[in-house]
């Protein structure tokens, strides 16, 4: 079974879920991309990186509660970021790292990319977790 999940406190996505979670033994979230946007479709931070990633993880955190997880719970990310500088990857990483989804550790790809799919957005993860059994929405 297959169960889609979008976030009402997050921006609707316009033709994607915020998560969908499979049955399969344990139950995993595969999580859409999370994006520096607010509740109300706002871009977070416009040209700091380091805020539009402490926007995305506190949406990533809403998507992961939504689906009875957390951030421990996290399996894997991958971290794009705008940008060819290993620094601001790694104030990016940084911000990750301090957010609890560095806690097992999860497996993570760190990318710097050309552009992503809102004006101004910096910085977008996606996620893979599991649902804990007690944890379930």
């Amino acid at each position: 079974m297959i169960q889609r999940v979008t976030v009402p406190g997050l921006f609707p996505p316009p033709a994607y879920s915020h998560a969908s979670v499979v049955e399969a033994g344990t139950r995993i979230a595969f999580l859409a991309g999370s994006v520096p946007l607010d509740a109300e479709g706002r871009l977070v931070g416009e040209g700091d990186p380091v805020r539009q990633a402490e926007q995305v993880i506190a949406n990533l955190t809403e998507q992961l509660r939504a689906v009875g997880s957390a951030p421990e719970h996290v399996l894997s990310t991958d971290v794009y970021v705008v940008s060819t500088g290993t620094a601001v990857l790694s104030a990016v990483w940084d911000v990750v790292e301090s957010s609890g989804l560095s806690t097992g550790p999860h497996s993570s790809t760190l990318l710097g990319v050309s552009c992503l799919g809102y004006p101004g957005q910096l910085v977008e993860i996606t996620a893979t977790a599991a649902v804990p059994e007690g944890d379930r929405p």
